[in-house]
């Protein structure tokens, strides 16, 4: 909204539209992380309670688990990716709206502003984004204990 319709900001987001945002950020996010935590309280453990990772992340505890939790895993995932194609794709959209608003700046000095400003926010998402992809859809055949910890680490630090 700043870089597409700036003069109508303050009109557009208001205090009421920043609480519905926040809203629905925190609310996809509790969302999300019961579902998680009630799918993993829900695990018997019979592999021991020690895990090889300097924080509990799902596919490890699910790793403990004496039962079969591919149902459950299927289901989490459909949720999961749901939840975030649809920030993906919200991420994609507002890209796109302020790349054509950048294009039509008329000036060189304005789209060199614009760009400066939205490049680091491009790169700081696509980071993330990245390291997510890679720590929760790498295939089992690259799989290994050391590979897990620094890319979970990276992506927690991201």
């Amino acid at each position: 909204v700043a870089i597409c319709k700036p003069l109508h900001y303050g009109t557009l987001l208001g205090s009421r539209a920043c609480v519905h945002m926040a809203a629905a950020a925190w609310g996809s996010a509790f969302l999300h992380a019961v579902l998680h935590t009630a799918n993993t309280f829900s695990l018997p453990l019979c592999r021991g309670h020690a895990l090889d990772q300097f924080f509990c992340e799902i596919p490890h505890i699910l790793k403990l688990s004496c039962s079969d939790s591919y149902l459950r895993e299927v289901g989490l995932l459909v949720v999961s990716a749901c939840l975030d194609l649809g920030c993906f794709v919200f991420i994609v959209v507002s890209y796109v709206q302020i790349l054509r608003a950048v294009l039509r700046i008329p000036s060189e000095q304005g789209r060199h502003k614009a760009f400066s400003m939205c490049l680091p926010h491009l790169a700081v998402v696509s980071l993330f984004l990245s390291t997510g992809i890679f720590a929760y859809l790498k295939p089992p055949s690259i799989s290994s204990p050391s590979l897990d910890l620094v890319v979970s680490f990276l992506y927690s630090v991201v």
